[in-house]
């Protein structure tokens, strides 16, 4: 069962408050602003630019420096001279959309099919990124310089085959770097940014896009077409690929959905009216478009169809290819389900309570499916999952997926000596290799997980709740209210509104039918919810599930999300996650209750005879807290808050950024004001304080010049109990600031300071 993090109400300055109220005047606006507050948006400036990309400065394309500057020259010196230039692109949505823009973008400077050209890998044939083959190909077609999107980083045999066949190359792309440039034209990508920079979580069509600009901006008297024309393209790419839509990636899908509204492209046209949606939501792509340019590629292959399908402006073709497209969508869904199936049988033989990783394969499982089946299998067995098609020996070929504080790339590539090919990311991957080595690598990437101490049977699936409503708040005011969210994306998820005490009627499930009315084997069921609040209940339903898993005469807690039905023309939920409701009676003492910090301190005799209940690490979010202060408080006990035990692997983000800072800055001999060190952090004084300490016992030389630190790399044995009184420090901080905003300061300096024990 998935664990709710329900945040607590939060007191909001006045002025806050006032900003949000402007744009939702429909309602008081109170539901969106604490959702923005819990998620960090907190000052004015950044609360102006996040409900309005009109107050957003876009950044210019050569903010990339250098590396945009011997693109753009190379380019030039191609139209120049008439060389043939050719785009390599990727078979997802947002290597598809890239693929799109660049082919379109580019072609207001190259003749297309003459000086241009686009290559999009075969699926089920090669693999993500480049390969020797298609190079070789296009050397034979007469191409001297391709240009990548969202792909090529890591390359780097195939880049060099490539410069060896007189191509050169210009990439493009926003997947990890190598430790060393290749050797390349340029490298556009943006990862070389620190994470805060506006540029950081771009997509491949987002600096695919900032290619053409600089283009545009460097021979502005060549292109007939307006450079925002492409702002569609990017907006689907962008959320399809579920990047942090933070920075110049909201803004551009800010402008792109607004774009998307009113697109005149005939293939996108048609892609939003066989899925009923208009465009002018995130939903729209990445339950909409999304899922069927990815399909084109999970069940034919081959994706190259998909860039004509966007840019085409022949209407009867557009409607062939949509309609391709939609098929392939259907049939993913009815494989995926199969495969599901499948996987769940093989599991029932399989005991799970020795099986740290669930690693299956199948001859039978088609390999561009299987990355979908592995996202479901993680979330519901809450274990990191590799499935692998063995229908092409000799190798075993497919697609990883993991959960949270598991990092899949780490762990994958402790076996990479087991491994034909592999990339991917702490999250998500895929590999392939040779089927007599799959016992070797199963027995090795299970020992690995073990050694790393982390207890699967304490993680469960977690679900962030945005806020607590009741059914009468349902509708259309809320759902204006949380648009303002939107575009919704990592960082800043679709808001879940948790109903408490409700009940269902009018269940009813049946099997989707596609476009020309055949049954496809997905089930939906459809429902009214009510609550006390109200006296006609409010439409949904629950995709993939049955009626009979809702049970018509029990009362629940549910999460839902609030949506608009365009078919239906109907505001509508979307169930997410059931709980029966369980209305608790807590008796509350009459005595003062109590928490008590009680760190790195002998427990005194006062403390001891409250007969106290110990949590033993820092709180990470309120939930786990209020349920242990809630025994305590039932049992008149005192909640110790000892931090007894080692702190996980998982909390050690802050260490390693701040390690980082101080090696870069090391390295190139700079310096950074505390004040920019505490913002990167996000850190208090004090805390970062003990930060430097850490940094002083465990090789490094801090040295302090007014407000500016700098630090050298010295030889010095690790003191790890300094490094956990940082992390403790961070942990506590971090806590604070989200769930007791309203605590005087003086209070929290308190506690941050560890001078006493605190009553609450």
């Amino acid at each position: 069962m998935s664990s709710w993090q329900i945040p607590p109400s939060v007191e909001l300055p006045q002025e806050f408050l006032k900003i949000v109220q402007d744009y939702t005047p429909e309602s008081d606006g109170s539901v969106v602003a604490q959702i923005l507050w819990h998620r960090g948006v907190r000052d004015m400036a950044t609360l102006g630019t996040f409900l309005d990309e009109k107050a957003y400065q876009s950044k210019t394309p050569f903010d990339f420096g250098q590396e945009m500057n011997f693109a753009v020259k190379r380019l030039e010196k191609a139209l120049n001279k008439g060389e043939k230039v050719t785009i390599w692109g990727d078979f997802d949505a947002d290597g598809v959309t890239a693929t799109s823009v660049l082919w379109e973008g580019l072609g207001q400077f190259f003749p297309p099919y003459q000086q241009l050209d686009y290559y999009i890998p075969d699926r089920q044939k090669e693999s993500h990124g480049l390969n020797c083959p298609g190079i070789e190909k296009l050397a034979h077609q007469g191409t001297s310089l391709i240009v990548t999107c969202d792909t090529g980083s890591t390359n780097i045999a195939e880049i060099d085959y490539a410069n060896s066949l007189g191509i050169d190359i210009i990439i493009t792309d926003h997947h990890t770097l190598p430790d060393e440039r290749p050797e390349v034209i340029a490298l556009i990508n943006p990862r070389y940014f620190v994470e805060t920079h506006p540029f950081y979580h771009l997509s491949g069509v987002a600096v695919a896009y900032k290619l053409v600009e600089a283009m545009y901006l460097t021979l502005a008297d060549i292109p007939r077409k307006p450079l925002e024309n492409l702002l569609d393209l990017v907006a689907i790419g962008l959320i399809a690929d579920l990047v942090k839509l933070t920075g110049e990636c909201r803004y551009l899908a800010q402008k792109g959905l607004k774009k998307l509204q009113n697109t005149q492209r005939l293939g996108v046209k048609k892609l939003l009216d066989l899925c009923n949606k208009t465009g002018d939501r995130p939903m729209d792509i990445s339950f909409g478009i999304g899922p069927r340019i990815n399909a084109v590629s999970r069940i034919y292959g081959d994706a190259r169809f998909c860039v004509e399908l966007l840019t085409s402006e022949d209407e009867k073709r557009c409607h062939e290819l949509a309609e391709q497209a939609e098929l392939a969508n259907i049939r993913r869904q009815e494989i995926q389900r199969d495969i599901i199936k499948q996987v769940q049988k093989k599991l029932e033989r399989i005991d799970l309570s020795t099986t740290n990783v669930i690693i299956l394969d199948d001859p039978q499982w088609l390999a561009g499916i299987l990355g979908l089946v592995a996202g479901q299998i993680a979330q519901e067995y809450q274990r990191p999952t590799i499935l692998l098609s063995t229908s092409e020996p000799p190798f075993a070929k497919g697609s990883a997926r993991s959960i949270r504080d598991i990092d899949l790339y780490q762990l994958v590539s402790s076996q990479s000596h087991l491994l034909h090919r592999f990339g991917g990311h702490p999250l998500a991957a895929g590999l392939s290799l040779t089927i007599e080595n799959l016992p070797l690598f199963i027995e090795g990437i299970n020992q690995q997980l073990r050694r790393t101490g982390i207890d699967l049977t304490s993680l469960s699936s977690e679900i962030e709740v945005a806020a607590v409503v009741t059914v009468s708040q349902l509708g259309k005011s809320l759902f204006r209210e949380l648009k303002l969210l939107e575009p919704c994306g990592m960082g800043n998820p679709t808001p879940k509104l948790l109903i408490q005490n409700c009940y269902f009627h009018n269940l009813w499930h049946k099997n989707l039918e596609d476009f020309k009315g055949r049954k496809i084997a997905y089930p939906r069921t459809t429902f009214e919810i009510w609550d006390s609040s109200i006296e006609q209940g409010f439409p949904g339903m629950w995709w993939g599930h049955h009626k009979d898993e809702i049970a018509a005469d029990t009362r629940y807690d549910a999460v839902v999300e609030l949506d608009f039905n365009t078919y239906k023309n109907r505001y509508e939920v979307r169930l997410i996650a059931l709980h029966p409701y369980q209305q608790e009676s807590l008796t509350y003492s009459n005595k003062k209750d109590f928490l008590i910090d009680n760190r790195h301190r002998e427990i005194n005799r006062e403390v001891s005879q409250l007969n106290p209940l110990f949590l033993w690490e820092c709180p990470r979010d309120w939930t786990k807290l209020s349920r242990e202060y809630q025994q305590a408080i039932l049992r008149d006990k005192k909640l110790v808050l000892a931090y007894a035990s080692p702190l996980k692997k998982s909390a050690h983000t802050p260490w390693i950024n701040l390690v980082g800072i101080g090696k870069y800055l090391a390295r190139t001999k700079t310096s950074i004001s505390c004040q920019q060190l505490q913002n990167r952090l996000n850190l208090s004084y004090h805390t970062l304080e003990l930060g430097l300490i850490s940094l002083a016992e465990n090789g490094f030389k801090v040295k302090k010049n007014q407000e500016n630190l700098s630090f050298e790399l010295v030889n010095h044995e690790a003191k790890i109990n300094k490094i956990e009184q940082f992390l403790e420090a961070v942990a506590l901080e971090n806590f604070l600031q989200q769930y007791f905003a309203t605590v005087p300061l003086e209070i929290l300096q308190t506690i941050l300071n560890h001078e006493d024990s605190i009553d609450f």
